[in-house]
């Protein structure tokens, strides 16, 4: 069983209608979640962007982490760099 703490804190809504909540928040993301009026549930979230949704699918990451582990083990080198632009060059033609 986990036991979570919590604090109560008073802040002042300014004028503009902000708060701070600390500068251990500052550049965080929140989500805050008006329960009923008056009352907010503010926690701290992860945004993906719907264009990167893909890569925290399950098939996505392993083959994300497939290719980060052949590109640690399969170091680059340009040795068929001549080779590989004359065939490219070949394919345009």
């Amino acid at each position: 069983m986990s036991t979570t703490s919590t604090s109560t804190t008073v802040k002042v809504v300014g004028s503009n209608g902000q708060i701070s909540l600390g500068k251990q928040y500052a550049g965080r993301q929140v989500l805050i979640e008006e329960q009923e009026p008056g009352v907010w549930l503010v926690r701290t979230a992860t945004v993906v962007p719907d264009n990167e949704r893909w890569l925290q699918r399950p098939d996505a990451a392993a083959d994300l982490q497939r290719a980060l582990d052949w590109a640690a083990a399969s170091p680059a080198d340009d040795q068929d760099l001549d080779r590989i632009l004359t065939k490219l060059a070949e394919q345009d033609a």
